[in-house]
């Protein structure tokens, strides 16, 4: 009995090997596709030119964690040489180097493109716009994903999403900034989409790369400064030479951050390096959202045992920077095509998106009638 058992079980064992053998057979297709992109997965060594100085909490430092995070997840396939910015071009012309193929990749935001591309600048910060969660969302499910791809491969860049922080602080002031008027003919940096509606309240916004912010305030080049959030903000030494610090950064609710790559360098990877490197992007995103938020409370804390003074917007200017902000979406929209779709694919994903939060969330916005 035992005998024939083992018999039945090893002509069994034979038999099933063979129907599998067979059935892969015919399957030579596939295999030699697989075979293909696994020859075509030769490692690559680029370079990346970065928009923000590796020494930078969260902004800078996931772009430095990025490069180790595909470096080890891809087993040394790409590898991507981390270089300071300016080092091998000025930090503004980071779209141009990479779109001609004279870099291969940057670590970026898109909002510094608006002269290119005025739409890239909702894949970056929306005034009274998203948070992280809702932003990711629209992105990933809302249509986002589809628009920003194609708008970059127009001019030969290929974009991935790899990184997201937290609300930014509103800026820097030397002065208490206490009505509307106030703002009118202030010298402000400020980022993207906001510094344009700072400017339809009469300031004069300028757009001015990390680096050099801080002698510009010491200087009196200008009179204020937005940047990041505070712990990258302290770093950054501004509450040296501005002492008024307003919340909240209702033009940066949330900011996605980029690895751009020549388009043509981007498809000459395999599909498995594509989608590794897709990977390492989805766990710089958690990353930088969570260190985002875990940063803050320490560093407000030692930013008003140095004598800072925080400030919350009026409830009085929040309605006025709303509504030039709406403005400013109106005329932009009415300038360019593409920043018109966008725009309303966003907005109509978040009225459809506040549904949702006002009946799942605490203290919930109400859906937008714009």
């Amino acid at each position: 009995m035992k005998k024939n058992l083992r018999t039945f079980v090893c002509v069994t064992v034979a038999a099933t090997l063979a129907v599998a053998a067979c059935s892969q057979a015919p399957d030579t297709q596939n295999q030699d596709a697989k075979a293909t992109d696994d020859t075509a997965s030769k490692p690559v060594s680029w370079r990346l030119t970065s928009i923000y100085p590796s020494s930078l909490l969260v902004v800078g430092t996931m772009g430095t964690r990025l490069v180790t995070v595909i470096d080890e997840i891809t087993e040394g396939s790409v590898k991507l040489d981390f270089h300071e910015p300016g080092a091998l071009t000025p930090p503004l012309e980071t779209f141009d180097a990479v779109s001609v193929g004279a870099i291969e990749a940057g670590w970026s935001s898109s909002g510094f493109w608006a002269g290119k591309i005025p739409a890239l600048q909702l894949f970056s910060a929306v005034p009274f716009g998203p948070r992280a969660a809702e932003y990711l969302s629209w992105f990933d499910y809302g249509g986002g994903r589809e628009i920003f791809e194609n708008l970059y491969h127009q001019h030969n860049v290929h974009g991935l999403i790899c990184g997201v922080s937290p609300p930014e602080a509103s800026g820097w002031f030397k002065k208490e900034i206490k009505t509307v008027d106030d703002l009118k003919g202030l010298k402000i940096r400020f980022f993207g989409l906001g510094g344009k509606v700072l400017e339809k309240l009469g300031a004069a916004p300028q757009l001015i790369v990390g680096g050099e912010i801080y002698q510009a305030l010491e200087l009196g080049t200008i009179d204020a400064t937005e940047y990041s959030m505070p712990a990258v903000d302290e770093r950054m030494g501004f509450y040296e030479v501005a002492s008024h610090y307003y919340f909240p950064g209702w033009h940066q609710q949330a900011t996605f951050f980029e690895l751009i790559f020549n388009l043509e360098k981007w498809q000459s990877l395999s599909k498995t390096q594509q989608v590794q490197i897709e990977a390492a992007c989805s766990n710089n995103i958690r990353y930088g959202l969570s260190e985002g938020e875990a940063l803050q409370a320490a560093a407000i804390q030692s930013l008003k045992n140095k004598g800072v003074n925080l400030h919350s917007w009026s409830p009085e200017i929040l309605d006025a920077l709303e509504a030039a902000w709406h403005e400013v979406a109106d005329d932009l929209s009415a300038q360019d095509e593409e920043f018109a779709k966008t725009w309303t694919s966003l907005k109509t994903f978040r009225k459809n998106y506040a549904v949702w939060e006002q009946l799942g969330y605490v203290g919930s916005r109400k859906p937008d009638s714009n």
